[in-house]
This record gives C-alpha cells, structure tokens and sequence, in this order.
C-alpha cells in the first residue's frame, strides 16, 4: 500500500492510552500501548481500506481528537499551550470510536481482524492482532481502563453503526 497511515495510528492510539491509562507498571503502559495501537491499527485499516482512501485522508486529515476531548472530559486538562498538544490533529475520531468498539467487544474484534483480508493493506494475519482479539489476563490487567465498557461507551457510541455497517455492508435494513 502506498499511503502511510501511521500518523493517524500512532497518535490515535495516544490518545486513547492518554484518555484510558494503564494500570500498573511500565510492563502494564507497554501492554497497554500495543494493544491500543493493535485496535487502532485495525479500525484504520477498515476505515481506510484503499491507496486511495488513506490518500484522501492525507489530503483532508483526519480532523482531530477536539470532540473526544470534549466527550471524554479531557479538554478540562489541556491547557492553553498548543504546540505541545499539537499530535492531537493527528487523531482521527472515527478510527478512536471504531477501536473503543474493537476493545470492548472481542466478538467484534475478530469479524474486524477477518474482515482486513479484503483490504489493500495486505493479508492481516489474525496474530499480529493477538492481544486485541485474545487478550490474556495480563493483557486484560494492563487495560482494565482501556477494554472498560462502561468508561469506552461514550467515544464507542459515537461511530459504532458505522463500524457495523462496514462490517456488514450486505445487510438490508428493515422497519
């Protein structure tokens, strides 16, 4: 693939190990981070599936974490000082929502992990997305804020019918 999504992935992911901390150690933040950045790197990959759509998202960016921060409460602690929170442009919120449904539900983390094969992202092998689709209690300890559905359910709502119908996008719609 030709477009780079990695600075959407890497500051997503951030923000979302920022906004949810680890509980623990360095060990836990570690675990924390990569299992942040495995979802994130997923719900990229299906938000983005083409050359073509990450082309595009470098053209328009991805708009930033300023209605996250807002839903989450985290723009009480920001501050005035904007060059330091400058990454936070890098955030895409769609990507961030589709990762917090991706974290709490495992169920839809593995039909996401499966559903990257058809992607221009090349062959998704389902264990590089280990942590994310089977956690161990280690993994599970690290993120107890992360995976939470509870405290994940306001960035999750936001896009979660999106992230179903890219799951699912033979399904019809009934009334």
């Amino acid at each position: 693939m030709q477009a780079d999504l990695s600075p959407v992935i890497a500051a997503t992911a951030q923000w979302l190990t920022r906004a949810f901390p680890a509980t623990g150690g360095a060990l836990a933040s570690a675990l924390c981070e990569v299992q942040a950045r495995q979802a994130v790197t997923a719900a990229a990959w299906l938000r983005y599936p083409t050359a073509m759509d990450a082309a595009l998202l470098d053209m328009a960016g991805p708009g930033g974490s300023g209605r996250l921060d807002r839903v989450t409460g985290a723009d009480a602690a920001l501050g005035d000082d904007t060059d330091a929170h400058a990454w936070r442009t890098w955030v895409d919120e769609v990507v961030a929502s589709w990762a917090a449904c991706l974290l709490t539900d495992p169920e839809l983390a593995a039909r996401a992990v499966a559903a990257l094969a058809d992607g221009g992202h090349g062959t998704a092998a389902p264990a590089g997305f280990r942590r994310l689709v089977a956690p161990d209690d280690s993994d599970r300890n690290a993120a107890a804020l992360l995976r939470h559905p509870d405290l994940l359910a306001p960035v999750a709502d936001l896009h979660h019918n999106q992230l179903l119908d890219r799951l699912n996008p033979g399904r019809t719609l009934t009334a």
